[in-house]
């Protein structure tokens, strides 16, 4: 399996349209074929960070999500309104 932690550091002026993204992000990423599990937290502490945690089968599935028109649209406006730091981890 492998295990993504995304974090997004967002201007407060962005934070909606990110977490907007991010949400639509994952509603639908948790119906396709091999995500173990998808969400978005937002931190208690720090306003300005996000992080969306993925689990996914394998590289295939994991693939396969990255190549979804959900996925390309959205990552496109996280990477225009955050910035973006990616944990991988193999299990």
């Amino acid at each position: 399996m492998i295990r993504l932690n995304v974090f997004l550091l967002v201007e407060d002026a962005n934070r909606a349209k990110v977490l907007e993204a991010s949400k639509e992000l994952t509603a639908n990423s948790v119906k396709e074929e091999g995500c173990v599990a998808y969400d978005v937290f937002e931190s208690a502490t720090r306003p300005n960070v996000l992080m969306i945690c993925e689990t996914w089968k394998n590289a295939e599935t994991l693939a396969n999500h990255e190549k979804g028109s959900v996925f390309i649209k959205n990552i496109a406006i996280l990477k225009e309104f955050a910035s973006i730091k990616i944990e991988k981890f193999d299990f």
